[in-house]
């Protein structure tokens, strides 16, 4: 027999949630000391302990759990659930540290704001551009970057192994009332293609455009300049941004080449 205290240490639970277990009879002790009511534990009941930790890890609650084990859970069915929970708190990871980057780059903006350089715009028209193209919708902006990457590397797989149809990159960010829609593709006149949807984009009589050099995290900055600059020309956006990554190839982010463009009016 395992003691109450042996039983959690393997289990990696306290004794509060052993008791708890053991009032809801979710776990009932193979022994309880008439006289002590010290709890004793048969090494047996480390299998139904690991799957009820198991179950709760994936959001069951107390009574769920009961159920599933009154009704048997196969291990491989287990292992699954609990491959798609650790998926999603990977996910979710991914996601705050996002939000932790987003919140420290828009803490540096407020900070540099006052001092913040200016970034030389040129006003000019933007053509239509057809697009081989894959959509997606976030919630909010820290989402995007989790998706962009993805989404380029599906239109590029749906239009090999014609690798000169890759040679102009472009991403549209849409910001509505629920998230940001986001069109990723390539410009593409061809044929449609399994995998990919033709977008095109509309032209534009006149759009502020600048470059940003360097990794992709810094661009945010770039707009905020690019979004003051126009805004003290007397420009507002009046549709959505895009990207136009001029260069964007290899790990090393440091000479890549991003062309900035939001489509403007006259305030």
């Amino acid at each position: 027999m395992l003691s109450i205290g042996a039983f959690a240490q393997i289990g990696q639970v306290t004794h509060r949630m052993l008791r708890h277990w053991d009032a809801t009879g979710l776990l009932v002790p193979a022994h309880v000391d008439e006289y002590t009511g010290y709890r004793s534990y048969d090494p047996s009941q480390l299998a139904r302990l690991h799957r009820i930790v198991a179950l709760r890890e994936l959001g069951f609650g107390i009574d769920d759990v009961a159920a599933v084990l009154a009704d048997g859970v196969a291990d491989e069915r287990l292992t699954e659930l609990l491959e798609t929970r650790r998926e999603a708190v990977e996910r979710e990871h991914a996601l705050a540290s996002a939000r932790l980057s987003d919140v420290a780059r828009r803490l540096r903006l407020i900070s540099e704001e006052k001092t913040m350089s200016t970034i030389e715009i040129v006003v000019k028209p933007l053509p239509a551009l057809r697009l081989a193209a894959r959509r997606a919708h976030v919630s909010e902006q820290p989402e995007v970057g989790a998706v962009v990457g993805p989404l380029f590397d599906a239109v590029a797989e749906a239009l090999q192994p014609n690798r000169g149809l890759l040679e102009t990159p472009v991403a549209q960010y849409s910001i509505g009332a629920d998230g940001i829609d986001v069109v990723v593709g390539y410009a593409y006149d061809g044929a449609p293609r399994d995998g990919v949807e033709i977008v095109t984009l509309p032209a534009v009589e006149q759009a502020v455009c600048a470059v940003h050099l360097g990794p992709v995290e810094r661009i945010p900055a770039s707009w905020q300049a690019l979004h003051t600059e126009a805004t003290a020309r007397g420009l507002v956006p009046d549709a959505p941004c895009r990207e136009r990554y001029v260069r964007a190839e290899g790990d090393d982010q440091s000479d890549w080449v991003t062309e900035l463009q939001q489509p403007v009016t006259p305030a």
